[in-house]
């Protein structure tokens, strides 16, 4: 019956949109052809994997994000060319693993729109609209961004920037139930992609930086009733602990930690082993940063920045290997997380590998979460080494900042890796990590006080904060970089590096033959020998990318994929006075075979014009720098460093609402555009400094420190 439908539902597509240019490139609507009538999803088929698809996000449920198909290879890579490509209608912030299976691609744009395309030709099957609550996007830290969807028996399941969980018609788009899974009094989002464990559909969720309590629950993928919920942190004692763990965790806290949420958040990975039936969940960071107001006497603060061991069946605890203890830096464990078998000393080992933001690569035994072994993949200062008989890292002497300025230290809150994924080569031994250097000055905020719905981090923002005389931001500039690694996990050494232009490079694939894919923050889409590093051919995308690719195979035919589409905290924060060279331009999938010849549909630039500047207000310079230092902790993370917008969302510094006094206290302070995901700081910021935040903005268009004055800077 399902095939019929879909024979059905395809055919009345065929004839009624292939007019219409949903396949840019001109690709002709391939015919229908019949798929299997065993459609539904099940841990079997994700477990046994077959190359033709991509069931699970990191494809199995081991997140190797390995393809064992060999159709493209190192001998023939060159002859990739673009078969068709979809426009997602928007280039915001794209973070999407496709996931294909019969036939049939599913992908999310911004403001979580799934699509269903036709995976052979790039035909629209079906659109869904979650319709999210835009308001919502004021309490995400880092963009309106999600990374895909998940599938089980014939639905699909979507996760909302608003806190909500869908399930779906995998055939119609129809929607099978909606619910929330959010206290929406606080600020929390979801920005990460479903996992399914034997029916059971888990999500976590993000806003440790706004103050909340992190939690990752587990709903029936039939119902979408609530099975059962495992916080990440303790809560306040005196409403009592939900079970023994928590009550654990507690004695390794200290002060009125539960505030401001306690953070903690588990915001993207996960991985399951079904021999050990178990699910491992990576743990973010702390609310606020700064432990020393988080936690005031210290403590290793549990379970942030963790590793944890959970059975999918109940929630119960089973382990914890805690990467970053009594975490200060915003260095979350949540990064990706790959199962493997490995022989470390002659010994088989079931393990557990992560690069989180801290810049050491993990190998941990994924049975009893015992430490193997670590090492930095990244220059880091904040720690020599990682203790091999304890496990732990041992600090340097400046690296934490209570009372004091840290100075200039990597990692950065960016990560020496961020949520974009890496992947394992069972072929090679190595794992492929997109990795990244970009420092940050950490300092006390002693005049810190917790503020519902804005960012609480305890840390002096303004410290951060560009150098605006050219000579120190060239020295700076130079110390960003982005670079793709194969890494020896047995020996904790790197193999190769190719190094990329900037950070923030996008997801990898690596592939039984012999390649590795990657796409970069410049706008282009690459693949490298697995062995040397050596760049066999690379794709002009016209934007960023960012999301991480996948391959699959139908009639014995092998394809690539990936979605292209420039965003995100780093972009968002600092595109603007640190471009890549990528544009806010259409977000794509692009899927690519051998010999295929198509191209890209041209975007044409707009001409540029010269903006009319607001007009310098007649304040003192104390006034401009209150603005600026308001600003920086309150505005920077969407709006950019300097005012300077990445282009993604709009630029204050020659907005008509900065030119007007009336109408910028209705955005800021009256929520005027809340819908459009503009926070109202009517609670937080009084009438006077909003409008030095407005004068600092003015100050800033009528400087030097133009774009020509950032990109003079090699």
């Amino acid at each position: 019956m399902l095939t019929l439908i879909r024979l059905v539902l395809l055919t009345t597509l065929t004839l009624t949109i292939a007019a219409c240019g949903q396949s840019e490139t001109g690709a002709e609507v391939a015919p229908v052809i019949e798929k299997s009538a065993d459609a539904s999803v099940t841990a079997a088929k994700i477990i046994k994997a077959e190359s033709s698809g991509w069931l699970s996000h990191g494809r199995t449920y081991s997140e190797q994000r390995h393809s064992p198909l060999t159709g493209v290879n190192t001998k023939n890579v060159a002859e990739l060319g673009v078969l068709w490509s979809y426009d997602l209608g928007t280039s915001r912030g794209i973070e999407t693993t496709p996931i294909v299976h019969n036939g049939v691609m599913y992908v999310t744009s911004t403001w979580n729109i799934v699509h269903a395309l036709d995976a052979k030709t790039g035909l629209k099957l079906w659109t869904f609209d979650p319709v999210v609550d835009k308001t919502q996007a004021s309490k995400a830290c880092c963009d309106v961004v999600n990374r895909g969807v998940a599938l089980w028996g014939d639905s699909v399941f979507t996760a909302t920037i608003d806190g909500r969980l869908i399930s779906l018609n995998a055939t119609t788009g129809d929607t099978n139930w909606d619910i929330n899974t959010i206290d929406k009094t606080k600020s929390y989002t979801i920005t990460g992609a479903p996992r399914i464990i034997n029916g059971m559909v888990i999500i976590g969720n993000g806003g440790a930086e706004l103050g909340v309590r992190g939690y990752i629950s587990a709903y029936d993928a039939e119902t979408g009733e609530q099975i059962w919920r495992f916080y990440t942190v303790p809560g306040n004692p005196a409403d009592g602990f939900e079970n023994k763990t928590m009550e654990m965790a507690a004695k390794t806290w200290n002060g009125e930690y539960w505030a401001a949420g306690g953070g903690g958040t588990a915001w993207d990975s996960m991985a399951y082993d079904p021999e050990l039936d178990l699910l491992y969940v990576g743990v973010g960071n702390g609310s606020p940063w700064n432990q020393s107001i988080r936690s005031p006497g210290g403590g290793d603060n549990l379970f942030l920045s963790s590793i944890v061991a959970v059975r999918p069946a109940t929630g119960e605890y089973v382990w914890h290997y805690q990467t970053t203890p009594g975490e200060t830096w915003d260095y979350t464990a949540t990064q990706h997380m790959i199962l493997a078998e490995l022989n470390i000393d002659g010994i088989e080992r079931k393990v557990i590998m992560q690069a989180p933001k801290n810049g050491f690569f993990y190998v941990i035994d994924r049975e009893t979460g015992e430490f193997i072994s670590a090492d930095n993949f990244v220059p880091v200062t904040w720690a020599t080494h990682i203790d091999q008989e304890t496990g732990r890292p041992v600090e340097t002497k400046e690296a934490r900042y209570s009372g004091k300025t840290a100075g200039l230290q990597l990692p950065g809150p960016l990560g020496a890796h961020n949520w974009h994924p890496m992947s394992f080569s069972p072929d090679t031994g190595l794992v492929y990590i997109p990795a990244q250097e970009a420092p940050w000055v950490y300092g006390d905020d002693q005049n810190y006080s917790y503020k519902e719905g804005v960012w609480n981090t305890g840390t002096d923002m303004k410290l951060a904060v560009l150098p605006t005389d050219l000579a120190t931001f060239k020295v700076l500039k130079s110390m960003l970089k982005g670079r793709l690694i194969a890494w020896d996990p047995v020996t904790q050494k790197q193999k190769w590096s190719f190094e990329h232009g900037g950070p923030w490079n996008g997801g990898v694939l690596s592939t039984s033959g012999g390649l590795v894919f990657q796409g970069t923050s410049d706008a282009h889409f690459g693949a490298y020998d697995a062995n040397t590093g050596d760049q066999l051919w690379k794709y002009f995308t016209q934007t960023g990318v960012a999301a991480a690719p996948i391959t699959y195979q139908i009639d014995g035919e092998q394809y690539v994929a990936v979605a292209s589409g420039w965003g995100g905290s780093f972009v968002l924060g600092f595109g603007g006075v640190l471009p890549t060279g990528s544009k806010a331009k259409v977000g794509r999938v692009m899927v690519f075979k051998l010999g295929a010849t198509g191209e890209l549909p041209t975007v044409i630039d707009e001409d540029f014009v010269a903006p009319v500047l607001p007009e310098l207000l007649d304040v003192s310079e104390e006034v401009i720098a209150k603005g600026s230092s308001a600003y920086a902790n309150a505005c920077v993370t969407c709006h950019g460093d300097q005012a300077f917008s990445s282009g993604l969302i709009p630029n204050l510094r020659y907005s008509a609402i900065t030119k007007n006094a009336d109408l910028w206290q209705k955005v800021i302070r009256e929520g005027m555009f809340a819908e459009r995901g503009m926070p109202n700081f009517g609670t937080i910021l009084d009438a006077e400094t909003t409008e030095a935040i407005r004068a600092f903005v003015i100050s800033e268009a009528n400087s030097v420190r133009d774009a020509n004055f950032y990109n003079s800077v090699e």
